[in-house]
Parts: structure tokens; sequence; C-alpha cells
């Protein structure tokens, strides 16, 4: 939506195309904040400093710069907009601790950040006059002579393709989260872009790096806001230790999320959790705290676990939350297509690299989906519309119609619950090349299933098994891709940890991961990090 609102202040003719109504983007989910150095205390370069450590050194640190340093702007520009901040007793826009932070920078509106920040976007593609084709789904890019063409989608009220031709086109697809059983994100994440990406050529980046959250619920993988440690809350185990003061004895809970979540993982597996979880302790915070900065995570307790964090500790155990990596783009979106830009979660920067710190990933939104539809519309300006080839929509309709002439095979929901169960086995916290090999031999596997799957429901209006077969084939790729990616990192830096290559390995493995589609099988190539001012060193919390 930012993207789509900058392309509209630059007087283009600008459109959102989206399969979900547009409040209901998973960043209404975004509970704990979005990070700025907005006081003279802080600074841009303290900010980036921690992001490039949280990164364990493989963000580009080019553009983590510049995220860092136009952050502050866009923050006070989303305030212009209408975002009604948390409050300090001075006045000014409230900041809490985040971990892997060296100073409290994460601005909020309770927890509610997320779901406030989309609805004032959402006011803002209004009042810019965006058209919005609502609940349409794209089923694949179309490029020709080598640049985009427009896309084709699927009406998802009627069943019809339609043809949308542009100039330029911008990716902001969101996550893969539900590749994973437990996962905090929606029903909707399902790496649609990265699935289109991949069908046109392009490559991945990065995608080994998966963040595990480490405070979710288990049995629904609902979030549990950073927020809650950022505002004092402990992690505690069976025997009631603190046990974070062994894992990171400098900033105990207010480390780097993959540090929490592997630390989560060992007291689990070594039997010190509680039923597969451990304990986040809030009780000490006091009732008027909880009411007041934690509240919808309370109300989330009690409907999801039947726990008030006022009176008892809620269970949380580490769940599938982000994707660092995704479709390789340069700081203003472009990618290897000309006219064809990527921003936020499906785009790779990489302002990420190995793990996000929160707070990080609503500000890259907002900040590099500024960027790409600034280019984007330079582009569209100075470019003109290509050809729209007749075979595209042929094409898509051909694949369509075969999915729904299929009357015996499989049914989607059932390999779809394989596939989130293999990758939860096999690619999840720690990892190994027996683990992954084994996933990897299993995802093609129901892949090949995948092909003759058939659907219960062949109507045209409102099809959604047919919606969930299409979102199953990007699943799957970006499965292969991720599993394929994590195999060939022989080290451990970040989200991804090898217990068979336990060690950071700089001489080897400083590099980028770049993951394409050649026919039906996967190709490995790398990439240099940009390294501008922060030299790589040892990683401690």
């Amino acid at each position: 939506m930012r993207a789509a609102i900058e392309a509209a202040r630059c007087g283009l003719d600008t459109a959102l195309v989206t399969k979900i109504y547009p409040v209901r983007s998973h960043s209404v989910a975004a509970q704990g904040g979005i990070n700025s150095a907005l006081k003279d205390t802080d600074s841009w370069e303290a900010h980036a400093f921690d992001t490039v450590k949280g990164s364990d050194w493989l963000g580009d640190q080019d553009a983590i710069e510049a995220m860092c340093k136009e952050g502050p702007g866009d923050i006070l520009e989303l305030e212009g907009m209408g975002a009604i901040f948390s409050r300090d007793i001075k006045g000014h826009i409230a900041q809490r601790p985040f971990g892997g932070a060296g100073y409290p920078r994460t601005c909020y509106l309770a927890d509610r950040t997320g779901h406030a920040l989309l609805h004032v976007m959402y006011e803002q593609v209004l009042k810019h006059g965006v058209f919005i084709y609502d609940e349409w789904h794209v089923t694949r890019l179309v490029v020709e002579g080598g640049k985009v063409s427009g896309v084709i989608a699927m009406e998802l009220d009627t069943g019809k393709l339609h043809r949308l031709r542009s100039k330029s086109v911008i990716m902001a697809t969101g996550g893969y989260g539900r590749v994973y059983r437990t996962t905090t994100n929606a029903l909707s994440s399902t790496g649609d872009g990265l699935g289109l990406a991949l069908d046109a050529g392009l490559p991945l980046m990065d995608m080994e790096f998966v963040q595990f959250h480490p405070t979710v619920l288990k049995r629904t993988g609902i979030l549990m806001t950073e927020g809650a440690r950022g505002e004092g809350g402990f992690l505690l185990n069976s025997l009631g230790e603190r046990f974070m003061e062994k894992y990171a004895p400098k900033v105990k809970e207010l480390a780097s999320r993959d540090v929490v979540s592997r630390a989560e993982q060992t007291e689990i597996e070594e039997g010190r959790g509680v039923d597969g979880c451990v304990l986040l302790d809030l009780r000490h915070l006091g009732a008027d705290t909880i009411k007041s900065k934690l509240s919808q995570i309370r109300e989330l307790a009690m409907d999801f676990a039947g726990v008030d964090p006022i009176e008892a500790p809620v269970p949380v155990k580490p769940g599938a939350h982000y994707s660092m990596g995704g479709i390789q783009a340069d700081m203003d979106g472009q990618t290897g297509i000309p006219g064809l830009f990527a921003a936020g979660e499906c785009a790779c920067v990489s302002v990420h690299g190995a793990n996000r710190l929160g707070g990080n990933s609503l500000l890259e939104a907002v900040v590099f989906g500024r960027r790409a539809g600034k280019k984007a519309s330079e582009y569209a300006e100075s470019a003109g519309l290509t050809p729209f080839p007749d075979s595209a929509l042929c094409d898509a309709a051909s694949e369509v119609a075969g999915i729904l002439k299929r009357e015996k095979g499989e049914r989607v929901y059932a390999l779809r619950d394989e596939m989130a169960g293999v990758m939860e086995e096999h690619c999840g916290i720690f990892r190994s090349r027996e683990r992954l090999g084994k996933g990897l031999e299993r995802i093609r596997e129901i892949k090949e299933r995948y092909g003759k799957a058939a659907l219960a429901d062949r109507g045209d209006r409102f099809n959604a098994e047919l919606l969930h077969m299409l979102e199953l084939g990007s699943m799957l790729d970006a499965s292969e891709a991720i599993l394929v990616s994590a195999l060939h990192r022989e080290e451990s830096r970040g989200s991804h940890f090898r217990t068979d290559f336990p060690k950071r390995n700089d001489a080897e493995w400083l590099k980028h991961t770049l993951v394409a589609k050649r026919g039906n099988d996967f190709s490995i190539g790398y990439k240099d990090v940009k390294i501008t001012r922060f030299k790589p060193e040892e990683r401690k919390y």
C-alpha cells in the first residue's frame, strides 16, 4: 500500500491487486512496533550497527544504512497521516526496548501497531484514488521481450481470468509462513509472489534463513509480541529458572530472536520444558501495565490458551514467523526483469541477512515500499506498454482447466498438511545434512503427487479449494528452495543452525545464496555481501 500511495502521488494510474481484502493483510497481526532512531540520544548509525549485528553480518550494509537513515522521516510521515502512536510522559512518540537493540527505539501503539498502521495506509490508498482489484488472485507474471507486460489474475467472485496490463509491476505479497505447521502467519501467507518470480525465471535470495519467533501459543501459533519481553517479561523453564541468563547473560530475554528461539528449543529438548513449551511470565509487570500496553496479547492468551497473564505464566514455544529470504531486489526494489519490482517480506534487499530484528519488518515495508513506488513510477513514465502476448491468457486458462478436469486424485488439504509437517520436522530450528536431505526427498515426492491432485469443488464462484491448490504450488516451490539452500550452506549463521556445522564460517560463507528454477530443478549460485563500515566480528548478547 505504501508503494501504491507513492506511485499515485507521482501522478500515475495505480491499482492494487489483492487476493484478500486490503486490511486483512497479515501486517494487521504485527503487534510490537516499528523501529526508528528518533531521539537525540540515539542515532541511525547505532540502529544500523544493531541491524548488521542482528543479521549475523549477512545483511547488505548499504541497504541497511538507507533504511536506518530514512526511517525517522517515514515514521514522522506516518504520524502526519494519522498514525496514533503511544506517547511518553512528554507527549513524544513512545519507544520500547526490543531484542538485539542497544537502545529503546521501537515505536508502538500498545500491542496493535501493525493494525493501526495498516488502516492508516488503507485510508491513504483511498485518498489517493488507487483502484483496488479486491479478491483477485494473480496466477502469473507476464514477461515479453525480457520486460514485464503485466499479470494474469483470477477474479475469485466469478472464477474468470483477466489480463491486467501495466508498464511496471510491484510484488508485495508477503511471506510463506504457512509452509510450516506452527506459524504466526495468516492463512493467506503462502509465498505466492515467490512462486510467480521463480516461474518468471528470477532468483530467490537467502531462502535458508527462516525466522522462528520465540513466543507463540502452542496450539494455534498465535503471536505473543516481543513487546512483552520489551516491557520486562521473563522466560522460565519447568524448574522456574530464568534460563536466558545462561544463553545471553548481558541482555537475557532481549537477545535476538534466533538466539532466544534456540535457547527455548534447547530447554525443551533437554527436558526442562512444560508440555513442549516454556513459560512467558508477565505477572511482575502488574495488571495496569499489562492492561494498558499488552491488552491484545492478554486477550489472546485468555481466549486461546485459557491463561490470564496477570495471574499465571503463558506457555509459549518457537514458531515460524518471517522469511529473511525472498525475491532478489536492489534498494529501489528493482528485480532482474525491467519493470518488475519487489518490496516488503517477499523481497530480499537484504536488510535482515540471516536474522531480522523485531521492529524492522514494518520499517522495511514502509521505507522500501516508498522507494519501490517511486522507482516503478519513474520507470513507467519512461517506458512504453510492452505487448501482451495472446498466448499468456490461453496458457493460464489451460493450467486452471487442467486442474478442474481432474476427477480423481489426492485432496489439496492433505498434501498441504503433509508438506507443513515435513518442513516442521526436517527444516526447523536445528538442522543437519541428514534431516534436510530427507526433507528435500519428501517435498519432491509431494510435488509429484501434487501434479495429480484433484478438487472436490469444480465450481466457478469463490472456489476456495482451487485457490488453495494454486497456493500450494507456490508453497511447494518455496519449501524446495528453502531446503536446497539450507542443505548447501554448511555453516551456522543467524536463524540457520546446522548441528553438523555449528560454527559461523566467514571465510567460506559470508555470501548470499541465490536459488533459481530451471525446469523442474533448482540451481544454486552465490553473491557477495556488501560491507561498508561494520567489519564482521563475533556475535554476543
